[in-house]
């Protein structure tokens, strides 16, 4: 089972919220915007964890 947590760069009122979720090697992006989906369908962007790590270091420039 995935624990979600809401990030906390987020920011409800702009509609810039979103919600991570980790798992061994795996890290998962979704709109908390969302919650009322249903789970299957619901998008989500998976990352391998490298990868993930590559593009915040990207972002951190």
């Amino acid at each position: 089972m995935i624990s979600w947590r809401t990030s906390s760069y987020s920011h409800y009122e702009e509609n810039a919220c979103v919600e991570v979720g980790t798992e061994p090697g795996l890290v998962r992006i979704r709109d908390t915007k969302q919650a009322g989906a249903a789970e299957k369908t619901r998008p989500v962007l998976v990352f391998r964890t490298a990868t993930f790590r590559r593009f915040l270091a990207h972002l951190r420039k």
